[in-house]
């Protein structure tokens, strides 16, 4: 974390005096900057009141100042450029050296005051999703507030009434701002400390970027049709696993500021959805479920005993959305034998390979790419590739590790025999397949005409 202390000892007298002088602030409290992309260490609070504090993955917490009894906050609206994994790096818009921008943790009833510099070329504003505020503090440019020009820095100001989990993001030129990566995660926590108290707490929030492979600026009049899907704007394998004990209660925040809804789906335990943007879920209220559909501009919060030891897959259920940048309008060659033009068309194109006549699988295939583009399905684990991009990672479950431990702790060492394995025995001896009952009714008779129907390989309208 780098300190902006020089940069606005200058930058201070881009602020409207009058506005300062309103909330009684002596000068602005310092904007930390983030360099780095992965996942920071949670944020004991230094001062204030005791909370438990959460783990963004591969992000980190936003720094405050204690002024009068008013936690204050200091963000910047700025041009970054973000990894989104070993390989790959994307300029975009953020805040305080990131996208998305610092988590804020606060506690039920602090009053919080939140200085916003903008550094972009055009105005922005701050709509703190899902708060009760006042309503000129809501953030929505031309309804609430004029947007924040070019160089200036505006002041929020409001009691965090509720606890729960909350998002911010612009609410000035939305569509150009968000799909340039602007926003973050805000987390309110109870008064009481001991109230929904888990032993892991981990947040992210779920973006979606059009990148052009070769290129490293998202168009932002997409839609739909985008290519790259992130947890925290990184695509694996440059996510981070979370790293939990056995028999831990985990808690997972996840917030969906995309185009579109996200299945998140767990791996080997079942889990109960807690919280939601309006707040906390009743007990009796929850069932068990292994998948929790996330509509666009929701959050959920899901709740887990980790009681099984492993590397447990972690993602969005959309098959393309655990793949990097791809192309949506490629036909199925599934069965066609490309050999006789194979032949052909490397007298042409040297490094011309054979695509799909197999299926998709691309984990042994090795082909140029553009610079700063990565594979579409890439990532090695114990086993060999895991042919997986965008939104995927792995809860990693492990005894023995110390409270504050979230280091990596490599894959996981399976005891023996339980790994799935290869049958070399006699084939006499396996039990029957038996084909199902209406194969032989359905199959195509001797000289019948079958009727091909090709489907639209586009992902558009997802």
């Amino acid at each position: 974390m780098v300190s902006r202390r020089d940069f606005f000892g200058a930058g201070a007298a881009l602020v409207g005096a009058g506005v300062v002088s309103r909330v009684g602030a002596a000068s602005l409290p310092e904007a930390p900057l983030m360099d780095k992309a992965t996942t920071q260490a949670p944020l004991a609070p230094p001062n204030g009141r005791p909370y438990n504090p959460v783990v963004t993955l591969n992000g980190w917490t936003l720094p405050w100042r204690m002024n009068n009894g008013v936690k204050e906050f200091h963000l910047v609206a700025e041009p970054i450029v973000r990894e989104f994994a070993p390989g790959m790096k994307a300029n975009l818009w953020g805040y305080n050296g990131q996208s998305p921008g610092p988590t804020i943790e606060v506690v039920e009833g602090d009053r919080v005051r939140i200085f916003v510099t903008n550094k972009l070329p055009e105005h922005t504003s701050v709509h703190w999703h899902g708060q009760r505020l006042p309503n000129g503090m809501d953030g929505v440019t031309g309804l609430n507030q004029p947007g924040i020009p070019p160089g200036k820095t505006f002041v929020y100001e409001f009691i965090a009434k509720r606890p729960g989990t909350f998002m911010y993001h612009p609410h000035a030129d939305e569509m150009t701002q968000m799909a340039m990566g602007m926003m973050g995660f805000w987390v309110t926590h109870p008064k009481d400390i001991s109230q929904h108290r888990v032993d892991r707490d981990f947040c992210f929030l779920l973006s979606a970027f059009d990148i052009e492979p070769g290129s490293f600026t998202p168009k932002t009049a997409t839609m739909l049709d985008f290519n790259l899907w992130t947890f925290n704007s990184r695509v694996f394998p440059g996510i981070d696993p979370m790293v939990v004990g056995l028999n831990d209660r985990v808690r997972i925040r996840v917030g969906n500021l995309t185009m579109t809804n996200h299945p998140i789906h767990l791996h080997g335990h079942e889990f109960v959805v807690t919280g939601t943007d309006g707040g906390w879920t009743p007990p009796a209220s929850r069932w068990p479920e292994v998948t929790a559909d996330i509509a666009v501009g929701q959050m959920r919060a899901i709740e887990f005993d980790a009681t099984d030891l492993g590397d447990w897959a972690f993602h969005c259920h959309k098959s393309h959305h655990t793949m990097n940048a791809m192309g949506h309008d490629v036909p199925t060659m599934i069965g066609v034998d490309q050999r006789n033009v194979l032949s052909k068309i490397n007298k042409l194109v040297p490094d011309y390979m054979v695509m799909g006549e197999r299926g998709g699988s691309m984990g042994e295939m090795e082909m140029p790419l553009p610079d700063n583009t990565l594979p579409m399905m890439t990532g090695t684990g114990p086993f060999g590739g895991l042919e997986m991009g965008g939104m995927f990672t792995t809860v990693k479950v492990r005894s023995g590790l110390a409270r504050n431990d979230y280091k990596d702790p490599g894959w996981y060492k399976h005891p023996a025999g339980t790994v799935a394995y290869e049958w070399k025995g006699d084939a006499s001896t396996m039990p029957e397949a038996p084909s199902a009952p209406e194969t032989k009714r359905s199959a195509a008779k001797p000289g019948e005409t079958v009727l091909q129907v090709r489907k639209g390989n586009g992902h558009r309208g997802h």
